[in-house]
């Protein structure tokens, strides 16, 4: 009986799994890294966050396929392979509960949850989650937007469980890439990559947490005028009227009123 022919999966193994090692480093992991960081400005006030938001606005209608194109299609690439992996695997830190193995099985499980929080974060905060009663995150009120849609306790703790996940499976995914690419190959160069992991993954845990925490706290109302100030501003520089001021109406002119002419002393 002839054997199977191989599926596609195994027969680009070695060059799926480097490029999916690559894509979780860039430009997945560097988006994560500058969306974090541009959160994180909000603890600087909220229109630091909303120049932040601006910028990447400015971009206007090539935003959209920059997203797809270095956002979203490698992170379901990424997503994707990663369940191919998870499916095939066995991980077997019940009877081996060795800090490899303890790893291995944490990176499969963050990523999953990972995964999850990114679909539910689009679809609550994005434009594109609109249709399903999200997309709650207006860019012209940055900050008071993500704020409102942050208040709820549970939403907050979700988001917690969400940053920390992605952290963590980005943080020790820096490991795991080097092992992939043989970077680094020694115990000592291990050792000394497991800490620059460490090391990321507790400054970008800690933008994530500010960020939120940040976003929690904030002056909703407050924020609202500064983001109105400046949308004002903005507009004024594209020649266009103030949205937040009424428009100024001019009192129509009043009737002249007839003059009589002075009355000569010689009439009289």
């Amino acid at each position: 009986m002839p054997e199977p022919e191989p599926s596609f999966f195994t027969r680009h193994q070695f060059l799926i799994y480097r490029l999916f090692s690559l894509s979780g480093l860039v430009p997945v992991g560097a988006f994560l890294i500058v969306h974090l960081v541009t959160n994180a400005s909000v603890l600087a006030g909220p229109g630091t966050f909303q120049s932040r938001v601006d910028m990447i606005h400015s971009l206007g209608p090539l935003l959209v396929p920059i997203e797809w194109a270095f956002i979203f299609l490698p992170m379901l690439f990424h997503a994707t392979v990663g369940f191919v992996i998870i499916a095939g695997g066995l991980p077997n830190v019940g009877s081996y509960p060795y800090v490899g193995n303890v790893r291995y099985t944490l990176q499969r499980a963050t990523g999953m949850i990972a995964f999850a929080f990114i679909i539910w974060h689009v679809l609550q905060l994005h434009w594109m989650g609109a249709p399903l009663g999200g997309g709650k995150f207006d860019p012209h009120h940055a900050s008071s937007s993500a704020a409102v849609a942050l208040q709820p306790v549970g939403v907050a703790i979700l988001y917690a469980i969400g940053i920390l996940s992605a952290v963590f499976h980005f943080a020790n995914g820096l490991w795991t890439l080097g092992i992939t690419w043989g970077l680094w190959t020694s115990p000592g160069a291990m050792r000394r990559a497991n800490w620059i992991s460490v090391a990321v993954g507790i400054l970008l845990g800690a933008a994530g947490l500010g960020a939120l925490g940040g976003m929690r706290r904030l002056d909703i109302e407050q924020a609202k005028v500064i983001e109105n100030r400046m949308d004002d501003v903005k507009r004024m520089l594209e020649g266009q009227a103030p949205a937040s001021e009424p428009a100024v109406r001019v009192p129509a002119a009043a009737p002249a009123r007839p003059v009589s002419a002075p009355v000569s002393s010689a009439g009289r």
